[in-house]
């Protein structure tokens, strides 16, 4: 039997990040996950990953104070200057630049793994246990906390118990969190793309009848310019767009973009899954708390899901070393429930504008086209709701 103050199931982005933030302090801490917790670094010249991340100023500054974002820019991080957001049904056009705010980028677009990876090299110097358990977790409530039982492991007691495993989380649902949960009606198709031009350190997002297409920029690799994206379709136009010889769905793609970056050259392997919006009902219970896609995921519109999860281990870890700097109970619903305060209101106000961009974006009401056109186009002329919505999205207060 091993025994833990702190157990984070989850070794994903989010759940190093929790585990990297913890390892400074007196905490026993340890965290596991079914995938391996070695770090391999991802090399310049390997293909990229189809799961990008788009990382706010917020989220950067997490990462350097955890000593991992030099890790990630040795491998690969591509700046974003500029956004530019047009309505594909109509003349709504609004664009963003990062100057009219006195910063260099607006954010950063980086590889899931460049990101994951970085956290574990980090965690390679650190006291905290790092667990890789193939099989399925079980789990048992104590007299005083938990206990994690590997199917092929040794048992793990802990006081406080963090979920950070994804979506369809164990911890949640074993803990009985309820949660809220909304089918988006649409798949997303995400990929990586050679351009035949330059993306010119821009986010470009174009909302269309069919639903959002995101064209995400990557570091040129080869002298070629690459791209990843996220196209958000009904499941019957994803079935007949993944169905789509290469040849074709570049060139779907091209047209359905307008070729604002010429034509596309080339598409790497395609990945589709459904989009839902879910939403944990309370983020603890007792003494198990969720961080992460274990208790919200959104619209991968934005790439924005990890920014969430990032700034709910800030929180998180914020709330708990101070309770266990003043020899306070770091598991009692009173420190929980200060994290919870913080962190609800910005997740909801993100799960909601996600719902509204959706809904927006999807009438075919004539009237509301013109709404959302004209909206679009005044806001484009406004310096001060632009760099409102800059610095909002940038995570600057």
């Amino acid at each position: 039997m091993q025994n833990f103050d702190v157990v984070i199931v989850g070794g994903g982005m989010v759940g190093a990040a929790m585990a990297l933030s913890l390892s400074e302090t007196s905490l026993r801490v340890a965290v596991i996950d079914q995938h391996s917790l070695k770090p391999e670094l991802v090399s310049a010249d390997e293909s990229y990953s189809p799961r990008v991340s788009a990382l706010t100023d917020a989220s950067v500054k997490l990462l350097k104070n955890l000593g991992v974002w030099d890790i990630m820019v040795s491998q690969r991080v591509c700046p974003y200057r500029h956004m530019t957001v047009w309505d594909g049904e109509g003349t709504g056009e609004i664009s963003f630049d990062a100057d009219s705010v006195g910063y260099p980028q607006l954010g950063y677009i980086v590889e899931n793994p460049v990101i994951r990876q970085s956290l574990l090299q980090g965690l390679e110097s650190t006291a905290v246990e790092r667990i890789e358990a193939t099989g399925r977790l079980a789990f048992r409530q104590l007299e005083h906390g938990y206990e994690v039982l590997p199917e092929d492991g040794e048992p793990l007691q802990c006081q406080l118990l963090v979920g950070a495993d994804g979506a369809e989380s164990a911890v949640r649902q074993w803990a009985g969190i309820p949660q809220s949960q909304k089918d988006c009606l649409h798949h997303a198709i995400v990929t990586t793309v050679e351009t035949e031009k330059k993306h010119q350190d821009t986010a470009w997002q174009v909302f269309l009848d069919s639903g959002p297409l995101a064209f995400l920029p990557l570091p040129d690799q080869g002298g070629k310019h690459y791209c990843s994206i996220v196209w958000s379709l009904l499941p019957e136009r994803a079935d007949e767009v993944m169905l789509l010889d290469d040849a074709a769905f570049c060139q779907t793609l091209g047209e359905v973009f307008e070729n604002r970056l010429g034509h596309v050259v080339s598409a790497g392997q395609k990945h589709r899954f459904p989009l839902k919006h879910r939403h944990a009902k309370h983020y603890f219970r007792d003494g198990v708390v969720l961080v992460g896609d274990a208790c919200h995921t959104i619209h991968p519109l934005a790439g924005q899901g990890v920014n969430l999860g990032f700034q709910d281990v800030e929180a998180l870890a914020k709330e708990l070393i101070r309770a266990h700097r003043r020899g306070d109970d770091f598991s009692g619903a009173h420190i929980l429930g200060r994290y919870q305060r913080q962190r609800i209101a910005d997740n909801m106000a993100m799960l909601a504008a996600m719902d509204g961009f959706q809904h927006l974006f999807h009438a075919d009401d004539i009237g509301v086209r013109w709404l959302r056109n004209t909206g679009l186009n005044l806001v484009n002329d406004s310096h001060f709701i632009k760099e409102l919505i800059i610095k909002q999205a940038m995570g600057i207060n």
